[in-house]
């Protein structure tokens, strides 16, 4: 079925107004300072929380 009226723009551009994209929104490691995604371990150092931090595996650079 094809529409039986055209839709103006300003109703066009309203309805896809919410398709922006959005930052993301980081924080910073309170170990090490390192940028990291909230609720997530640091990538720099395994840091969690202060009663946890995981052991990180780095793979050897050639």
């Amino acid at each position: 079925m094809l529409p039986t009226k055209k839709k103006s723009k300003s109703t066009q551009r309203s309805r896809q107004a919410h398709k922006a994209l959005k930052p993301v929104n980081y924080s910073l490691c309170k170990k090490c300072g390192a940028a990291k995604l909230p609720h997530a371990a640091c990538a720099e150092c395994g840091y969690v929380n202060k009663d946890m931090t995981l052991k990180l595996g780095k793979e050897a650079e050639e």
